[in-house]
């Protein structure tokens, strides 16, 4: 669920383009309740996610399980990288429930591994609380919040995401929102499933 890292520490150039400005997105409307994408500030966010980070479920497929000051970094890290990666929560009628992480693949290491279009645009999820997961609310949301970047970001084309192979849970979560299967990728850290969300293909998928 992690940005990829492909070892070299090297990334694509960056182009001046603007940064998204996920603040300013209109809540969703879904059968759950509005839905809204709320940037992280580290300094209210931190023990939130990092208690979601030292779940064992999350903890395997993300990698930050520890103290606060690794979730801190990570956070920091993402906030740092010019508006190109927005770390936010998910709230749902009113409640943090989830974490997420918008970003410009075409600009991300990930892009080495498949053949990118500009500002092809990745999410990365996490459903927070036990009792928010197994309920389709996954589904529901990737659907959302894919909808709103195609909104938000009228250039994009598509929205992609590489979730771990092994997480057949987040695979199925993201063919039911409207996502194809693209290719597998050898990456770093993983084997991942390329998801595709094709602007042109959102009112039939």
């Amino acid at each position: 669920m992690r940005s990829v890292d492909t070892g070299t520490g090297a990334r694509p150039a960056r182009t001046p383009v603007p940064a998204f400005r996920v603040g300013d997105w209109e809540a969703a409307r879904t059968s759950a309740g509005a839905f809204r994408l709320v940037p992280v500030r580290v300094e209210r966010d931190l023990s939130l996610v990092g208690r979601w980070m030292n779940d064992p479920a999350v903890a395997a497929f993300w990698e930050l399980a520890g103290p606060e000051r690794v979730t801190a970094r990570h956070l920091r890290a993402q906030l740092a990288d010019d508006g190109h990666s927005v770390p936010c929560l998910g709230v749902l009628e009113g409640r943090p429930m989830s974490y997420w992480e918008i970003y410009r693949a075409d600009l991300d290491p990930l892009a080495g591994h498949y053949p990118a279009r500009p500002y092809d645009t990745g999410i990365h999820l996490l459903i927070g609380g036990a009792a928010d997961r197994g309920r389709g609310l996954g589904s529901l949301l990737l659907r959302a919040v894919a909808d709103l970047v195609l909104a938000g970001s009228p250039a994009c084309a598509r929205v992609v995401a590489e979730p771990d192979l092994r997480n057949v849970p987040s695979v199925a979560a993201f063919l039911s929102a409207g996502f194809r299967f693209f290719t597998e990728l050898d990456l770093p850290a993983k084997r991942a499933a390329l998801m595709v969300r094709d602007r042109s293909l959102r009112d039939l998928l």
